[in-house]
């Protein structure tokens, strides 16, 4: 197996290889830049941190926009943080376009939203430890309990245009979509690499999901 980790410049690609390599010891799994090995590669992964205006310029500087599209239309696709961010129409950071493999827009969190249950402030980037709530079975869900926790570093979320869609939710001064899913592509917005057993065990589940 041929699992393709897309480099566009972006985020600490070691740890989410890693990761992989960890649960898939006999799988190739290779960081790349090149539009040819991510076509060619059984699974791919799409990760990335830092600003989407800059993701998105850097995705096309290197001409792996279409294979990005190409992979998510038709083999095994996750995205991770910035890498679920850029599969939507449009995002308020920097008014950037998106790739539009889902419909919906990406926003900032709302600073008269971040208060907590206390009444305290909660700060923006969110970052850290948050629970996550599955609403669907999913097979990358598999053994992994709904309301586990796994780790996050973001300032947007997304929002799906079809609440359909969402896979998990998690709640920082408002409830919001940090999973989403359909057909081949399941995309999260936390770092599974980060997350100790329950991430590794839902990137164990996506390698051996065959949507």
């Amino acid at each position: 197996m041929k699992i393709a980790v897309i480099d566009y410049g972006m985020g600490n690609l070691r740890s989410v290889s890693k990761a992989l390599e960890h649960v898939a010891p006999g799988a190739q799994v290779v960081v790349s830049s090149d539009p040819d090995f991510v076509s060619g590669a059984d699974r791919v992964v799409f990760p990335g941190q830092g600003a989407m205006p800059d993701c998105m310029r850097e995705l096309d500087s290197r001409g792996l926009r279409q294979a990005v599209l190409d992979a998510s239309r038709g083999k095994p696709f996750l995205g991770i943080c910035i890498g679920l961010q850029m599969l939507f129409d449009q995002s308020e950071e920097g008014g950037v376009r998106g790739l539009s493999v889902f419909d919906g827009t990406v926003r900032r969190f709302p600073h008269e939203k971040m208060i907590d249950s206390s009444g305290g402030r909660l700060k923006v980037p969110h970052m850290g430890w948050n629970e996550v709530h599955q609403t669907d079975a999913h097979p990358v869900w598999r053994g992994i309990p709904s309301g586990e926790r796994y780790y996050f570093v973001h300032s947007y979320y997304a929002v799906p245009a079809e609440h359909r869609f969402v896979s998990g939710e998690a709640e920082y001064g408002l409830r919001f979509a940090c999973a989403v899913a359909r057909d081949n592509i399941f995309a999260v917005q936390f770092h599974p690499e980060k997350s100790h057993t329950a991430g590794l065990k839902l990137l164990a589940n996506f390698i051996g999901w065959n949507p």
